[in-house]
């Protein structure tokens, strides 16, 4: 009985960590609520939910999560970086020139749906002689036509 007390006591302190990285970010948040419910001073679960937070693109809510945790442990330098990471992120969103997009390359690689799109367009006759006259206007070859861009256009929304 003691077991079941101390794991469900505990539980959402580790659970967390676990969460976050198997990427279930929404469930780390929740497991930090709970663990802040139980012991409000748990400076790591400030620091977790601050992680979570930035990993969803939340940076406010990040920083004022890597805020709390550093009343709590001031020397702390993950939460002093991790904050300046989420500081940075969301100057970015908010600067004049920013698009508010972030551009994951290692994610847009990875995703299956995007290389079957990508092997499926390169496969496209058309595709292959856009391609070609782009590489040989890039290498000082013949000009590929004025219509260049056109056809690209016409492509997509084909």
């Amino acid at each position: 009985m003691l077991i079941l007390f101390l794991n469900a006591f505990f539980s959402p302190y580790f659970r967390a960590a676990a969460q976050s990285k198997l990427s279930n970010y929404n469930e780390a948040i929740k497991d930090c609520e709970r663990a802040i419910a139980i012991d409000p001073k748990y400076s790591k679960a400030y620091g977790r939910m601050g992680l979570a937070l930035t990993s969803m693109n939340k940076y406010q809510e990040a920083i004022t999560s890597y805020q709390k945790a550093l009343v709590l442990d001031p020397e702390n330098d993950s939460y002093k970086s991790n904050m300046k990471i989420a500081e940075q992120k969301l100057r970015d969103l908010s600067s004049p020139t920013g698009t508010g997009l972030s551009f994951d390359m290692a994610s847009l690689i990875n995703n299956p749906a995007f290389i079957s799109m990508a092997a499926s367009l390169m496969q496209n006759p058309q595709v292959q002689q856009l391609m070609s006259g782009m590489m040989s206007n890039a290498i000082g070859g013949p000009a590929a036509g004025v219509g260049g861009l056109t056809d690209l256009s016409s492509l997509i929304h084909a």
